[in-house]
């Protein structure tokens, strides 16, 4: 068994996919006011919002537990794609994994996140909880455009 892999989830939505992708982009410390059972927080260390090079930290619930992803954002691509990849430096994920990336893409009305990343050792699991969490986030962005 390798120690690299890649997981993914593609998710159809009741609302259009720019939604995701605006929110993720121009305004994610919205994300803890939509689901506050799974985002705690969101800081902006270095850079701007939603800008290439930016470090944030992501506070969140994962199985009731707090945790934290300190990030860069390694690109964001607009019009069609509707892309952010996230790549973690720092946090709870890399304490399992040596490298950890995060990307949403938002295709009309899909939502796809995928995660490559390279575990510490052969016995470590693969992300299905983190995998998990992200689809009922998802859900939860989800429900909050379609109530407006």
């Amino acid at each position: 068994m390798g120690l690299k892999g890649k997981l993914a989830v593609s998710m159809e939505v009741k609302c259009g996919g720019h939604l995701f992708h605006d929110l993720y982009q121009t305004k994610p410390h919205h994300v803890s006011n939509i689901s506050p059972n799974k985002v705690t927080g969101f800081d902006l260390h270095e850079g701007g919002i939603g800008e290439v090079g930016s470090v944030v930290t992501w506070k969140y619930k994962e199985d009731g537990n707090e945790k934290i992803a300190k990030c860069v954002i390694e690109e964001v691509m607009d019009d069609e794609k509707k892309s952010i990849t996230w790549k973690g430096i720092e946090g709870d994920l890399l304490e399992r994994y040596n490298a950890f990336t995060v990307n949403i893409s938002c295709d009309q009305h899909w939502i796809t996140w995928t995660f490559v990343y390279e575990k510490k050792t052969e016995d470590t699991p693969e992300p299905l909880t983190f995998l998990g969490y992200v689809t009922d986030l998802t859900k939860d962005i989800e429900a909050h455009h379609v109530e407006k």
